[in-house]
């Protein structure tokens, strides 16, 4: 087993040796509140071929994942404000009018080749070209499980792009239309239609398609706000007890949260950058959001914990009676927000 594993890492790392960065080297994006270095490549091979840690196999419980056809008159014919999770961090958002996309991802595999890495643990709920009209699309950061290059060239340039400073020249090698992607550092403002306003906000957590464009483009999560509608989208971060109530004191009224809830064991390995549950839950609290739901777990195997678990931890702490409003979603759900 541990020879497939490593296999696997050294396909995925002579893929990723070739993928290259942003047109300035110089430029290493950073954190606010870390003080020390993120563990290395080498350090994730030592720890999954050394460590002690079990890995929980998710074949047997990934059709316990909660999951449903896909409602696509719904999708086609709104009549309310509406969110539909496709798996992951993958969110169609249809409010007022304004439908967006959040870090599509409808590859089997989140990873630079097709034979190797994490693969979907059930089929994307819907194809893309079955999707509604997309104003614009939201990238998190450049890591393969949020930005899927299969899924940009078939949404091609008929979206809007809105993704962290360094990446826009990845959409444009792409063949992304230069004027269909705006890039944008953190607490910087667009005005997408009159109705409409995003803005970049602070992430805790890192970048890498390659072994050697670590840091060079930077990450980031999203204030999007539709008339009198906010929702906040995270990506993918860590926690620090700082960043969050910043943006909830920026925001002041957001009415919809999407926070991950998985990714996050070993806590050893994965603490600095990917939050558990609980972080979760605190971020909810420090943002100050009216209702929040989990993403990030249940599509993907990135990690150690058991494929449930997010769910069921989640499931535990909104049901000992605490003011959470903070719940899970099935994937190819659509719900009401109001």
């Amino acid at each position: 087993m541990k020879k497939l594993v490593i296999a696997a890492l050294v396909i995925f790392t002579v893929a990723c040796a070739s993928v290259s960065s942003s047109d300035d080297e110089a430029v290493v994006y950073s954190n606010n509140h870390v003080t020390h270095s993120q563990k290395s490549f080498w350090d994730f091979v030592s720890m999954r071929l050394f460590g002690d840690d079990e890995w929980n196999d998710p074949a047997p419980f990934k059709d316990l994942v909660p999951s449903t056809d896909i409602d696509k008159q719904a999708l086609n014919q709104v009549t309310q404000r509406q969110v539909t999770w496709l798996g992951h961090s993958t969110f169609l958002l249809q409010i007022d009018g304004v439908t967006i996309l959040t870090d599509p991802i409808f590859s089997e595999r989140a990873s630079p080749v097709s034979f190797a890495g994490p693969k979907r643990l059930s089929k994307a709920p819907i194809a893309i070209d079955q999707l509604p009209n997309v104003d614009f699309v939201i990238i998190s950061h450049n890591h393969y499980d949020h930005l899927d290059e299969d899924s940009i060239a078939q949404l091609g340039s008929k979206p809007h792009y809105f993704v962290p400073k360094g990446l826009k020249a990845w959409f444009v090698d792409l063949g992304i239309e230069d004027n269909k992607v705006t890039e944008m550092a953190w607490w910087q403002k667009h005005r997408f239609n009159e109705q409409t306003n995003i803005t970049a906000t602070p992430s805790q957590h890192w970048s890498s398609r390659g072994l050697f464009d670590r840091n060079k483009t930077h990450w980031a999560s999203w204030l999007i706000s539709i008339n009198d509608f906010t929702i906040w989208f995270a990506g993918d971060t860590g926690y620090n007890d700082k960043d969050f109530k910043d943006i909830g004191k920026h925001a002041t009224n957001i009415n919809l949260g999407l926070i991950p809830i998985g990714a996050y064991a070993p806590r050893d390995f994965m603490q600095l950058y990917h939050v558990n549950v609980e972080e979760a839950v605190q971020i909810h609290h420090d943002i100050g959001a009216e209702h929040s739901i989990g993403m990030h777990w249940g599509t993907y195997p990135l990690t150690a914990e058991p494929l449930l678990e997010p769910m069921q931890t989640l499931e535990k702490l909104t049901n000992k009676g605490e003011d959470i409003n903070f719940t899970s979603m099935a994937i190819g759900e659509t719900r009401p927000v109001l």
